[in-house]
């Protein structure tokens, strides 16, 4: 059901099982299933995406991500799998979303991405391209500064999307060193 979960002390088959009805009847599927607590307490973050979209978070609106959490909120309350106070988090993957599964290495075919990785390739822990997709041999396809590389999918330890910002238009500012003058100033 979730491509990530973790969720210790809870029943995990028993939230799922509440929860999936709940997706489905929206049109969406889960990505990350996660209860944890922070300074604020304790909170069950439910990261969802439309399902078979193209590009990550699509059609996932604040409006969406309401009635979800409505839904679930109601759903998790009448069979009680959660005791005590908790908070409810329902989102999107965003633009940068993690990779998890094959699937979601062919998916998102063409995309920029940077992996991790628990062998080296040409000394590189590191490698930031454009996936390829996933070849015959189930090999997740990365091209990086025009050279191809098939990855053992065993290999990858962490992947995400990565978002060109000058691709879309968004450019940083450039940056000023501090302390220095500029040769206009000269000094007296």
């Amino acid at each position: 059901m979730f491509a990530f979960e973790k969720l210790p002390g809870l029943p995990r088959e028993r939230i799922v099982d509440v929860i999936a009805p709940v997706l489905r009847a929206h049109g969406l599927v889960g990505v990350e299933l996660v209860w944890r607590a922070d300074s604020q307490g304790r909170l069950l973050v439910v990261t969802v995406e439309a399902e078979g979209a193209a590009e990550p978070g699509a059609g996932v609106t604040l409006d969406v991500c309401s009635r979800v959490s409505r839904d679930l909120s109601t759903a998790l309350d009448v069979h009680e799998l959660i005791d005590g106070a908790y908070r409810l988090e329902v989102g999107s993957p965003g633009l940068e979303r993690k990779l998890y599964t094959l699937g979601d290495y062919q998916r998102f075919k063409g995309r920029l991405a940077k992996l991790k990785l628990g062998t080296s390739v040409s000394g590189q822990y590191v490698l930031s391209g454009k996936l390829g997709g996933v070849d015959s041999d189930g090999r997740v396809e990365l091209a990086v500064d025009g050279v191809s590389h098939a990855l053992q999918f065993e290999d990858i330890r962490s992947g995400q999307l990565v978002v060109d910002w000058k691709e879309l238009g968004f450019s940083p500012a450039p940056r000023q060193r501090a302390g220095r003058r500029s040769a206009a100033h000269g000094r007296k």
